[in-house]
């Protein structure tokens, strides 16, 4: 076999198609991703610039078309005009097909000249990148071959597949698919672990819908968000400049007798945490509760109730209203416990009020949780009322 200008062992090749591919998601997730469509962190030039030639070598995309695509999943997710969502078009069309849907919105004008704002339309741009992705493509493909020899097409061929695999179908798929949810956005997304090495932290699905411009992905203490890493690796060098990430969970002081102007600000600036606080603070716990001492006709009612108690009013069907309904009528400390969260989740509602009217709102609900009886409610209305914003 003739050989490249780098021989290697079996197991070097292995390495360098993983380090090839390792280099391009990492360019999606910090250059595309959160640095062109979202905004939360500013590279620096030479580094965009490495990122956008990389991107062109080694899968032929466009900056301002990926940008543009990304953006209008965001502005019409899980709709019939979201270029992929496996709600619309199912999930193993999205699997299997995700980078003909990326292509076919790519294609689509309206969709550029209305997304693509802001990204990079320099003289190489114009005159190299746009519209020639075939040139790049094989420009990488016979520096590989020049390199490695023959193993180098393989290379190659690994590189071009990884988006379309991991990005195009198992993120834009999977990840709308299953998984575990940390905060109940309107969409159906969801984290997926453990593929951070692949995938670069764009497992954390959930978290960065939710908090769509934070340059970090990671929300809870466990969860390892490998392209927020490079970034602040980056950040210390110089190379990058954080511009915005999540709010985190409001601090809580125990000691607060009442709701205050602090704890509006903290409920109002962190809806999502103070939702998902709820959630496992007082349904998930009286949930528990009611099925250890349900009747045996009642608990398989009970049981399924806990996603359904939780999920946004907007993606429920009305067959799922329906079994909410009746599965809240074998249980009256359920029925109560999910009023007061539609009335907790109603107060994000009234924004034309004044502050001290959606004041009033929070401390009425504090006060009425806490003559329920139900202890979990009694419990949380303490914590509502010590919520203060967190230190960052």
């Amino acid at each position: 076999m003739q050989h490249g200008l780098i021989e290697l062992p079996w197991w070097g090749y292995v390495v360098v198609a993983l380090v090839y591919t390792h280099i391009t998601i990492a360019a999606v997730t910090i250059y595309l991703h959160r640095d062109q469509a979202h905004r939360a962190v500013e590279l620096h030039p030479v580094v965009a610039h490495f990122f956008r030639f990389w991107l062109w070598l080694s899968t032929g995309m466009n900056t301002r078309q990926w940008t543009a695509v990304h953006r209008k999943h965001h502005a019409a997710v899980e709709t019939a005009e979201d270029p992929h969502s496996p709600v619309v078009h199912g999930i193993k069309k999205v699997l299997l097909t995700g980078a003909e849907l990326y292509q076919r919105n790519a294609r689509n004008q309206d969709i550029i000249d209305q997304y693509g704002f802001g990204t990079p339309d320099d003289w190489v741009e114009r005159h190299l990148y746009t519209g020639r992705s075939f040139l790049g493509i094989g420009l990488m493909f016979t520096s590989n071959i020049i390199l490695y020899g023959p193993l180098g097409v393989t290379i190659g061929a690994i590189q071009m597949m990884w988006i379309p695999i991991f990005a195009a179908g198992i993120i834009n798929g999977v990840a709308h698919w299953r998984g575990y949810r940390n905060f109940e956005t309107s969409d159906c997304s969801t984290n997926i672990v453990p593929w951070g090495v692949l995938i670069g932290g764009e497992e954390l699905h959930n978290n960065h819908h939710a908090f769509a411009s934070s340059a970090k992905f990671s929300v809870r203490p466990w969860e390892f968000d490998l392209g927020w890493m490079y970034i602040r690796l980056m950040e210390m060098c110089g190379l990058a400049e954080v511009r915005k990430v999540a709010p985190p969970r409001p601090a809580v002081d125990t000691d607060k007798p009442a709701a205050d102007f602090e704890t509006l600000s903290a409920i109002v600036g962190s809806r999502l945490h103070v939702m998902a606080d709820f959630s496992r603070m007082v349904i998930k716990r009286v949930h528990r509760e009611e099925v250890r001492n349900a009747s045996h006709d009642a608990r398989w009612k009970l049981k399924p109730l806990v996603p359904l108690m939780v999920r946004a009013d907007e993606r429920l069907n009305e067959a799922e209203r329906g079994a909410l309904r009746d599965a809240l009528r074998q249980s009256e400390r359920l029925e109560v416990v999910y009023s007061f969260r539609q009335r907790l989740q109603a107060i994000y509602e009234q924004r034309s009020e004044s502050r001290e009217a959606l004041l009033r709102l929070i401390q009425e609900w504090c006060q009425q949780a806490e003559t329920t009886g139900i202890q979990a409610l009694q419990d949380y209305a303490r914590i509502l009322r010590g919520y203060t914003p967190a230190a960052v």
